[in-house]
């Protein structure tokens, strides 16, 4: 029998740049470098639009690894059995955390009213979740998912 889920929350990081913005910066990356390229040449540098080239390509290869980054998700769900935390991909899944809820206490870090971490522990083991959220969004995560395991306890009982 499927256990009621009282919590089945999908954390992505934020990324302000999207594919369109990506492709414009891109292209007036290259055409800045174009036009030093042809200034450099003109004056007789002629290894200058080599770097340059190489200068595009990390700033590209960059900007994959960061939308690959962005991809990776950390998913948090509560069951009256328990609690799991996974980090998935499009191509994998890796359980990172799971413990009874009924133990599972929610420690959250706070830093002059900002809610600096956020930690699942049980007996002596922790593990920190929702680090991709901003302070704001991570205390409002956070009574989120403390109301979801006492609603999850409150079944047992």
């Amino acid at each position: 029998m499927a256990r009621p889920l009282y919590m089945d929350a999908v954390i992505t990081p934020h990324r302000s740049l999207s594919e369109r913005g990506f492709i414009v910066l891109i292209a007036i990356v290259t055409l800045a470098n174009c036009a030093s390229a042809a200034v450099f040449i003109a004056m007789g540098a002629t290894f200058v639009p080599i770097f340059l080239g190489v200068d595009l390509l990390a700033v590209f290869v960059a900007f994959m690894v960061s939308f690959q980054a962005a991809k990776r998700i950390e998913r948090v769900q509560v069951t009256s059995r328990d609690i799991r935390v996974t980090h998935e991909t499009p191509r994998w899944s890796r359980l990172v955390w799971e413990s009874p809820t009924a133990f599972t206490k929610v420690a959250v870090e706070t830093d002059e009213e900002r809610t600096v971490e956020l930690k699942l522990s049980l007996s002596g083991r922790e593990v920190s979740v929702a680090a991709a959220l901003s302070p704001g969004e991570r205390a409002v995560f956070a009574r989120a998912l403390q109301d979801a395991i006492r609603e999850a306890r409150s079944e047992r009982i």
